[in-house]
């Protein structure tokens, strides 16, 4: 029997995958906690998604099976001067959808995001994941990620967005 995720294949998400997008972020134990499937949030997640894809440095990367998303991640090109001036990787939003979980899916999902990191020029690929998730933490050790610093967050107002930049 062929292994389910050999025929998973990878793309580049587009606008007309938004919607499906935002159900695998709310379809989460926390996501269904801070994301929502209310259609006036629609256009708030819109002008994000927009934001991400006039980034040439933001990469929303889809698992397909089928022609089904089945997966996704997020990966942002972040140029530092730390660490020799070293370009990272910096992958969040990662969603296996359920039914599809343990099957190798999120594996190649993050090899393949991997190697575009590194065909990018990035030397470090970095994560971070919510203390509540042991599975999503073991899933990253055993791909080889380690706890090496402490995360620390702000949440801060959210204004209505501009598109902006911060003040110089």
């Amino acid at each position: 029997m062929q292994n389910f995720a050999d025929v998973v294949s990878f793309r580049y998400a587009n606008e007309t995958d938004l919607s499906t997008l935002i159900s695998l972020l709310y379809d989460d134990d926390l996501g269904s906690t801070r994301e929502s499937t209310d259609p006036k949030m629609y256009d708030a997640y819109r002008t994000a998604f927009q934001r991400i894809q006039a980034s040439p440095d933001n990469y929303i990367i889809l698992a397909e099976a089928e022609e089904e998303i089945i997966g996704m991640l997020q990966l942002t090109l972040l140029p530092g001067l730390t660490h020799s001036g070293s370009l990272r990787g910096q992958i969040e939003g990662v969603r296996v959808k359920k039914g599809f979980r343990a099957k190798g899916i999120g594996r190649k999902l993050f090899r393949f995001a991997s190697e575009s990191a590194e065909r990018a020029g990035c030397n470090i690929i970095q994560l971070t994941t919510d203390r509540k998730r042991p599975d999503a933490i073991a899933f990253y050790t055993s791909l080889g990620f380690r706890d090496s610093h402490l995360g620390m967050k702000l949440m801060l107002e959210r204004p209505a967005p501009t598109g902006g930049k911060p003040h110089r």
